[in-house]
């Protein structure tokens, strides 16, 4: 069937107007030389509407049907990491030949996108009941309680971090030098670093040398939170947290800090989530890749300059907002969580 002509605005109107006036549909049409069915659907629209002009059109018609665009959701919920071909391949087989683009553009619609999975540690049901135990005792500490804890970890910084997964604008084949990222064996080197920090502030960070065993675990804690405790006034009855690697359970240690009278916090193994720290240990390796250091005496000098600067600021929003990491990890069942 062709397409019929469409008619001007001032013909729309003068259509309304006479309905307006009381004539009828067919009175109308005679009058000015249109179909019946055309001045309903222009009154129809003006009662609708409340206008007689044309509405935006939507474009293009989707060329993935509504049962095509739930075969995508449905595998896609079952199977978050089915790529795109994949999806390109199963309705083709089921009849409906697309592009890649089609596809993208049709998970955007129901608002998912295209994202790098989270690595998270193994946990089996032992893990996630201590999490959940943890999560629900300490659900409605209060703040104060929390100001007094000092939390502790160790971590990796390696002198190629974040730098090795970088972004730059350029054109297909342009393979300037400025374009590319040098990279070399086992990352460049790395340096193993202890640090702690309370509601108060950063406490001393200490870069490892060698390989930690647990007498130098116990010196470190000698020369670097006892020290960190007395100089953010921590006062009595504050609470030191570390995790269960061997070093830090071994009997030895816990004679050690039993001896000294430190309180320890109990807690779960394999928990980043449960550990703000995580997140501060996020930052320094933001603000090292942008300090780009060139060796790793040049990369432990970075780490100890960007660790005195965090603002006092950040580390009272991490027990402030403690109560909400409980929650959520709670509510995801000890699976991964926004934090």
């Amino acid at each position: 069937m062709a397409k019929t002509r469409e008619l001007c605005k001032d013909i729309r109107d003068k259509i309304v107007d006479l309905h307006k006036a009381g004539m009828g549909y067919r009175t109308i049409g005679k009058q000015l030389g249109e179909k019946a069915t055309t001045v309903g659907a222009i009154i129809r629209k003006w009662k609708k509407f409340k206008m007689t002009v044309n509405l935006p059109r939507s474009g293009a018609p989707c060329k993935i049907s509504p049962r095509g665009a739930s075969m995508i959701m449905r595998k896609v919920r079952d199977q978050p990491r089915t790529t795109w071909q994949e999806l390109v391949n199963d309705l083709k087989r089921a009849g409906i030949t697309v592009s890649k683009k089609t596809i993208s553009n049709t998970l955007r619609r129901h608002r998912l996108e295209s994202c790098s999975a989270r690595k998270v540690p193994l946990l089996n049901p032992v893990h996630v009941q201590a999490h959940l135990k943890f999560a629900n005792d300490h659900l409605d500490d209060p703040e104060e309680e929390w100001e007094k804890v000092m939390l502790s970890d160790e971590t990796k910084k390696e002198l190629f971090g974040l730098n090795s997964t970088r972004c730059v604008w350029r054109k297909k084949d342009e393979y300037n030098p400025k374009n590319t990222i040098p990279t070399v064996k086992h990352g460049g080197g790395n340096i193993i670093l202890w640090g702690c920090f309370s509601a108060k502030g950063t406490g001393r960070l200490h870069c490892i040398k060698g390989r930690m065993d647990g007498a130098m675990y116990r010196e470190i804690l000698a020369n670097n939170l006892l020290p960190s405790v007395r100089a953010l006034k921590m006062g009595r009855g504050w609470v030191f947290q570390h995790d269960n690697d061997p070093k830090h359970t071994g009997r030895a240690t816990k004679e050690w800090l039993c001896k000294k009278h430190l309180k320890v916090l109990q807690w779960p193994s394999q928990s980043p989530d449960l550990n703000p720290i995580e997140n501060l240990w996020r930052e320094l390796k933001v603000h090292i890749a942008q300090r780009h250091p060139r060796n790793l005496k040049d990369l432990e000098m970075v780490c100890m300059e960007e660790w005195a600067k965090f603002p006092a600021a950040v580390f009272a929003n991490f027990v402030k907002n403690y109560r909400k990491r409980m929650i959520s990890v709670i509510a995801n069942k000890c699976f991964c969580t926004q934090y």
